[in-house]
């Protein structure tokens, strides 16, 4: 074992090269097979190609990529395919064979896909040939100086609740983590999100200390015109983190930022959501991480498409057992599906572990969306939601085992932002749309907008190559006209619901509300499916109202039953805080918690949802090194999450 400045140098792997070269092999012999653009005259020959291809790539890739990393940046990998499929059509005709049309690309992928596959079946996860890779072209962008005090990486696993993930790992599917909790050099936690469980309002919190103001996924500015703001959209975002930010946030000191909603204050940002408008930062050198092998974007594209396939047929057996609760997935979603759970993963952990090479980065932060996507879908503990969590493992291995020969130690956190419950949607089990439910107790003649859908806040579609950025912002000029033109809004968050009469400026009392809509409270608090609403009184400030009693917030006085049992010991502090927010709804509306099943009703169309309370959502989870120094009281709220990590990076730097 070569070991340099205390640590090691990854070592050559005979046995990978063998199964790279034989899956190099099979793959170009499968696209000649199926006569997809490859003419073979002997098999020999490709043998020939390979070895000879091999050599090139160990010459002229590291060259290459330098020169044409900005086009494979802004092709977001394509670019790497047609690269390697065209030094292939070169050379291939020296030994016989000639590649044409579709295979400059299928070749590269299908060399990857047989690789992989190999690699599964022999039970072979060695990657230090990729260590090296990356190692080799660190070592050029290096300071002088290493750093002598340890580096954090932070990793978020979104939407995964402390008690899925304490599942998950006696399951045996994270075996990983349990190694960490079992070492006793890592304490794990569960912390307790704002009454606002999404990932606006915690990474808010996480990433820059405040989430104040931030109701929801989306709300209604009536002092702003009615204009609706939300935790999406490429103004949307960017605006709300110039109202969140002071300059300090959690990554202003030599931070990274790698697919999370906002930058906590560092330009050092990949698929960051606040600065998406920024092209200057998409071009990042944490990139070369990603391209440093010909083939492990091709990987990257095998994977893509497995869990496609692997999409296609989770519907297909959802469908035939009849899986209940189930939402129709459609179309859109296995691609979306496969962007969130394989793409944007490889190339978080593929940037991260670029960046521990390198070892200049002082924190970084990245969200890894996968589990949070496929269990709004599929199901919060559905078999596609532990594959996803074996997956992640998989990840979080990868960058500890990067750890060995980064040039300066990495601590590392694992955490989660919110949690899921799981549970019909309000519109199965009412046999109406919330929507519609709120029509019918209001007058015929009233206009009414309603959005309720939460789940873009994965903006995939937003990172597509080429995407049509001025027809997005056209759109959100269309909505906020017909949002003017409207004198109610509906939104849903999750299971939580709100309600804006927008003729009246202010914020509509209890005693206004029944005086001008005598109907409306009384039908929403008596429907089966909801839990409580959220009201403020001139008389008697905030109250929540359930079925069977009032709860009066600002005197803790309960007038008949209490309509907060069973949402946790903090509800009360967590609707006086947002009750507090200037743009709370005249009505909030959180569904009924069914403890004994573990259930919610989702107010949009998600089996797992997150956005409001009742079971798990609320209760995301953090496991941080013991030799930090962190309080045994409650973690309550993100901004408290923010507090404990800013802290203790400080602490390292000592």
């Amino acid at each position: 074992m070569e070991i340099i400045n205390g640590k090691e140098i990854p070592k050559r792997s005979l046995k990978r090269s063998l199964i790279v070269f034989i899956g190099n092999v099979l793959g170009i012999y499968l696209i000649a097979y199926l006569e997809l653009g490859v003419q073979v005259s002997q098999f020999g020959s490709i043998t020939l190609l390979v070895l000879f291809i091999s050599l090139v790539n160990a010459i002229l890739w590291p060259v290459l990529t330098r020169i044409a990393m900005p086009f494979l940046v802004l092709t977001f990998g394509i670019g790497t395919l047609i690269l390697n499929g065209l030094l292939l059509q070169f050379f291939a005709p020296l030994f016989g064979i000639t590649i044409h049309g579709g295979a400059i690309i299928l070749a590269p992928v299908a060399m990857a896909a047989v690789t992989t596959i190999l690699s599964a079946l022999i039970t072979i996860n060695d990657d230090s040939s990729y260590y090296r890779a990356v190692l080799r072209d660190a070592e050029k962008k290096r300071k002088a100086d290493i750093k002598d005090y340890p580096g954090l990486i932070i990793v978020e696993v979104d939407g995964l609740a402390h008690k899925v993930l304490c599942e998950a790992v006696e399951r045996g599917d994270m075996p990983t983590v349990k190694e960490m909790i079992d070492s006793k050099e890592y304490n794990l936690r569960m912390w307790e999100t704002d009454l606002s469980s999404q990932t606006g309002a915690s990474q808010a919190g996480i990433l820059h200390g405040n989430n104040e103001g931030i109701v929801a996924f989306r709300w209604i500015e009536k002092s702003n015109g009615n204009q609706m703001m939300q935790c999406s959209g490429i103004t949307k975002v960017p605006e709300l983190e110039q109202r969140i930010s002071d300059g300090n946030g959690l990554l202003v000191d030599n931070g990274a930022s790698r697919s999370n909603l906002f930058s906590g204050d560092t330009d050092n940002v990949i698929f960051t959501f606040s600065k998406i408008m920024d092209f200057g930062k998409l071009y990042n050198k944490a990139w070369y991480s990603v391209f440093s092998n010909p083939s492990n974007f091709a990987r990257i594209i095998a994977l893509f498409l497995g869990d496609i396939i692997r999409e296609i047929w989770s519907q297909i057996t959802h469908s035939i057992r009849n899986v209940r609760p189930r939402i129709k997935r459609g179309i859109v979603y296995i691609p979306t599906r496969a962007a969130t759970n394989v793409f944007m993963r490889e190339i978080n952990t593929s940037t991260l572990i670029g960046d521990m090479m390198v070892g200049d980065v002082d924190v970084a932060y990245s969200t890894y969306l996968g589990y949070d996507e496929i269990a709004h879908h599929s199901g919060v503990r559905d078999s596609d939601a532990w594959i996803a969590l074996r997956q992640m493992d998989q990840q979080i291995k990868h960058l500890i085992d990067a750890n060995k020969y980064s040039p300066r130690d990495y601590q590392f956190v694992i955490q989660s932002d919110h949690g899921q419950t799981n549970g019909a949607t309000f519109t199965q089990r009412y046999g109406q749309t919330f929507e519609d439910f709120v029509k019918s107790l209001l007058p015929k003649d009233m206009t009414v907008f309603a959005k309720m859908t939460s789940n873009d806040d994965h903006f995939v579609g937003d990172y597509t190559p080429f995407a049509r950025k001025n027809k997005k912002i056209q759109k959100e000029k269309e909505e906020a006209k017909e949002l003017s033109d409207s004198e109610v809004i509906v939104l849903a968050s999750g299971n939580l619901a709100m309600i804006y009469l927008t003729q009246w400026s202010h914020r509509l009392t209890y005693e206004e509300l029944n005086t001008y809509f005598p109907e409306l409270i009384p039908g929403i608090v008596n429907n089966e499916y909801v839990g409580f609403i959220l009201v403020r009184s001139q008389e008697h400030g905030d109250m929540a109202i359930g079925k069977n009693g009032t709860y009066y917030l600002d005197s803790d006085e309960i007038d008949g039953e209490n309509p907060l049992e069973g949402f946790g010991d903090h509800i009360v502090r967590h609707l006086k805080r947002t009750s507090s927010f200037e743009h709370t709804p005249d009505i909030l509306v959180n569904s009924f918690y069914d403890e004994e099943a573990d259930e919610v009703c989702a107010f949009e169309e998600l089996v797992g949802s997150h956005g409001g309370v009742g079971g798990d959502q609320s209760k995301p989870f953090i496991l941080y090194p013991s030799s930090w120094n962190v309080s045994d009281d409650e973690i309550i709220g993100a901004e408290n999450i923010y507090k404990l990590l800013k802290e203790n990076l400080a602490e390292l730097k000592k």
